[in-house]
């Protein structure tokens, strides 16, 4: 895959959430009527399958591509997928190999994926043919160190999104983790020197009873 290409092609963006908000920010970016067509990914085939139920119930033409699929129904979901019958096809990384389907306006990461490399080969799945594609991320406050990772990968060539009422407390910015790292560092030196000043302005005796009381003598 040529990566450079795919960097060039493709509109990277990030939405802050929380992670039981996953499902409603979903449903309300398909319904923008931006998205055309999109293949989403899940962590697990369970999701992937009862996420697809989920969107059909609520009036959206989704089908899911999942391990517990037998030949003929994974024929009949992809097939369906390129030929207009869905719109949404959910689906895990393994199943989702060697889908080639043009004309994928979004990839959505409903999970984040657990490399960069898997990144990369999620997002190929738009932006195919010299088209121009977006692909969608859902980031919670566990996803920090993957994200770090893909901004590396991607040069930092990433747009962050926050979404009313869906972001969680700490929301998901490096730039606001390491600024956290340092603060819970500070403090903890902080309060290193101040115990160690504390201890430091004991008599002798006293602070030897501290030694032996936490050994247990």
């Amino acid at each position: 895959m040529d990566h450079t290409k795919l960097l060039t092609s493709i509109t990277h963006t990030f939405f802050r959430v929380a992670t039981n908000k996953k499902s409603t920010l979903l449903r309300s970016i398909l319904k923008d009527g931006k998205v055309s067509t999109a293949i989403v990914f899940t962590r697990t085939k369970y999701k992937a399958r009862n996420l697809a139920q989920q969107l059909s119930k609520n009036g959206f033409r989704a089908t899911s591509l999942q391990g517990n699929l037998s030949q003929q129904k994974r024929h009949q979901a992809l097939n369906g997928f390129k030929t207009g019958t869905y719109d949404i096809l959910v689906a895990t990384d393994i199943a989702a190999r060697g889908i080639d389907v043009v004309g994928v306006s979004h990839v959505i990461n409903y999970d984040m994926p657990g490399t960069s490399e898997d990144y990369i080969h999620r997002s190929g799945r738009t932006g195919r043919a010299s088209l121009s594609g977006e692909a969608y991320t859902f980031a919670t406050t566990e996803d920090h160190k993957m994200i770090r990772s893909l901004e590396r990968t991607l040069k930092g060539g990433l747009v962050y999104k926050d979404s009313p009422g869906m972001v969680a407390d700490n929301v998901v910015t490096t730039d606001n983790f390491v600024t956290a790292e340092k603060v819970i560092k500070k403090k903890t030196v902080a309060n290193v020197r101040k115990n160690r000043q504390k201890v430091k302005g004991k008599r002798s005796s006293q602070r030897n009873r501290a030694v032996s009381f936490d050994f247990g003598v």
